[in-house]
């Protein structure tokens, strides 16, 4: 039984990493059970933030200072859920720099093609629209 336990902490403390946050670090949050983030869950962020730790609860938590619409969560995270923030390197991704958007004007056009009118017939729980040209 005692070589069982022997194995199973080698084989954890080959994976395991302590995590090495400090009270004021920028962090970011993973999203993966977050369910009130807007919009299809295929589209959204894999991590929010960045946000400040304020204090931790023990080693596996850490309370973060939430904004946005992420304000109304509970604000503490396991550790397992809290990945460190690295700012980009502007130098090597200048695409993220933040450019200001030109909207082109919208110029109207008096050739406007009319929308073809059309009938809707109720038959038998089907609805039919026909176009007329």
């Amino acid at each position: 039984m005692n070589d069982s336990f022997d194995y199973a902490k080698q084989k954890w403390d080959r994976s395991h990493k302590v995590p090495d946050f400090k009270v004021g670090d920028l962090v970011l949050l993973s999203t993966l059970r977050f369910n009130n983030i807007k919009g299809p869950k295929k589209l959204k962020d894999s991590y929010a933030g960045p946000f400040v730790i304020v204090c931790f609860h023990g080693t596996n938590a850490a309370q973060v200072d939430l904004s946005g619409e992420l304000e109304n969560r509970h604000p503490t995270f396991p550790v397992s859920f809290i990945n460190p923030y690295q700012p980009a390197d502007k130098e090597l991704f200048p695409i993220r720099n933040p450019t200001p958007l030109t909207i082109p004007p919208v110029e109207h056009s008096e050739d406007v093609i009319p929308i073809r009118p059309q009938i809707t017939v109720y038959k038998a729980n089907l609805v039919l629209n026909r176009l007329f040209s």
